[in-house]
């Protein structure tokens, strides 16, 4: 009979696929009818999906990397390589000692300074380690948070930037004993960043911009906003200066040493840090929310067929991600060891979080471990200046494991790692593909 009622699938038949998958008044999809996740999602997804093998292979491989510019900028190799081939052992032997010294620099200034005159100038490495990876891995948490549900998002500078904006500006002329100051402040930050990272995933969820873009231009405006904040004398301008100096810190504001005044690097913002990765952690993997944020993150036109409001959860995304990076910010402004507002307080902290969240996967305890890493990169890079080893050495170990992570099929060549399905897939595709053109 031609007046017959139809099918799900032609009720759904024509819809725009935002209008489906709403929890009420819809029918859902045919699973063979949702298109398959975005492009950025795919890309995202293989990279996060690595081994742990592949990743200590990357570490390896950019710390022989490493080492080859070690020896090649040290002035006693090059002396030698002058008669290599008259003496090639002398060349080796001066390659051998200009390595090994610069990554025994490192570890004696990231774990452990067995020249130390006394256990805690010993020790003193390791807490400056912890306490160079505190907002490192706030903000690389972040990051990982919003790469979990297909967000890259590029803005946790400019969020540490309005935390630390925003905690300044409502929390600095209080008078208030430390008990209640420290907390104030670091809520004050949180909330700062918070709101800096609900703007983009709102921008997003009702326009539909790309979240890179509007990360980037919002960090030029978190910037240039915090820089105009201390050049106000009513704002943020140390008072009884006309440049641009930030105001100090309140001592009740700044937050305690956890082992004393020996180690100053490492105070109370280590735990905080560490209670954030439990509570991600227990977010992403544990929680309803985090459920709907790795459905997103997976393929959104699924989740939104299921009846998860993607928009929404964009929304959380980000403004979690906001939070991280505040925290991030409070780390650097109410360090036990801080300078006060600057323009350069976030020492370029929410770019290095691209790395620390790349590097640990975007899980939660993978992060916090990428996290140390980098600390202790960059507590060693000191001592390593020492030797005459440009830091610059330590900036391009660091990018070279970013560049490993994301392109496990260099890896894989270079240690001759059998290929996964999907590389294998591919080059069938490509083969078939290469056929039916020569066909």
């Amino acid at each position: 009979m031609s007046g017959s009622t139809p099918g799900a699938g032609d009720v759904t038949k024509g819809i725009p696929p935002e209008q489906l998958g709403t929890p009420t008044g819809t029918v859902p999809r045919d699973a063979s009818d949702v298109p398959p996740p975005p492009r950025g999602n795919v890309i995202l997804k293989e990279i996060l999906r690595g081994s742990a093998v592949t990743t200590v292979l990357a570490i390896v491989l950019a710390l022989i990397v490493g080492g080859i510019l070690i020896a090649l900028t040290n002035e006693d190799v090059q002396a030698a390589s002058v008669y290599f081939f008259a003496q090639p052992g002398d060349t080796f032997a001066a390659v051998w000692n200009a390595v090994y010294n610069g990554y025994e620099a490192l570890v004696r200034g990231a774990i452990f300074n067995a020249r130390g005159a006394d256990f805690a100038a010993q020790i003193r490495p390791l807490t400056n380690t912890l306490g160079f990876a505190a907002p490192l891995i706030a903000a690389g948490l972040g990051v990982a948070l919003a790469f979990r549900v297909g967000l890259f998002n590029i803005g946790a500078r400019g969020q540490m930037l309005i935390g630390v904006a925003v905690a300044a500006l409502l929390t600095f002329s209080l008078d208030l004993p430390m008990w209640l100051h420290i907390p104030v402040t670091l809520v004050a930050g949180i909330a700062g960043g918070a709101l800096w990272g609900a703007i983009v995933g709102l921008i997003k969820a009702r326009t539909g911009a790309h979240e890179v873009i509007l990360t980037i231009m919002l960090n030029y405006i978190a910037y240039y906003l915090l820089l105009w904040m201390i050049r106000t004398p009513a704002l943020l301008q140390k008072p009884g200066t006309n440049q641009a100096l930030g105001s100090a810190t309140p001592e009740s504001a700044q937050f305690p040493e956890l082992l004393g005044p020996q180690f100053p690097l490492l105070d109370f913002g280590f735990v905080l840090v560490i209670v954030a990765t439990l509570f991600v952690w227990w977010l992403i993997e544990r929680s309803s929310l985090g459920m709907r944020m790795r459905a997103v993150g997976e393929n959104p036109h699924a989740a939104r067929a299921a009846g998860i409001s993607v928009q929404r959860i964009y929304v959380y995304a980000m403004l979690f991600a906001g939070a991280l990076a505040g925290l991030a910010g409070m780390n650097q402004l109410q360090g036990a060891v801080t300078t006060g507002v600057t323009e350069t307080i976030d020492a370029g902290i929410g770019f290095d979080a691209i790395t620390v969240a790349l590097l640990g996967r975007s899980r939660a305890w993978g992060t916090f471990a990428a996290g140390i890493l980098f600390g202790a990169l960059k507590a060693g890079s000191f001592s390593m200046q020492a030797q005459d080893i440009p830091v610059d050495i330590v900036l391009v170990v660091q990018s070279l494991v970013v560049l490993f992570i994301a392109a496990p099929p260099l890896l894989r060549t270079v240690f001759f790692l059998p290929k996964t399905d999907i590389e294998k897939a591919a080059r069938l595709r490509a083969k078939a593909a290469k056929k039916a053109v020569t066909a």
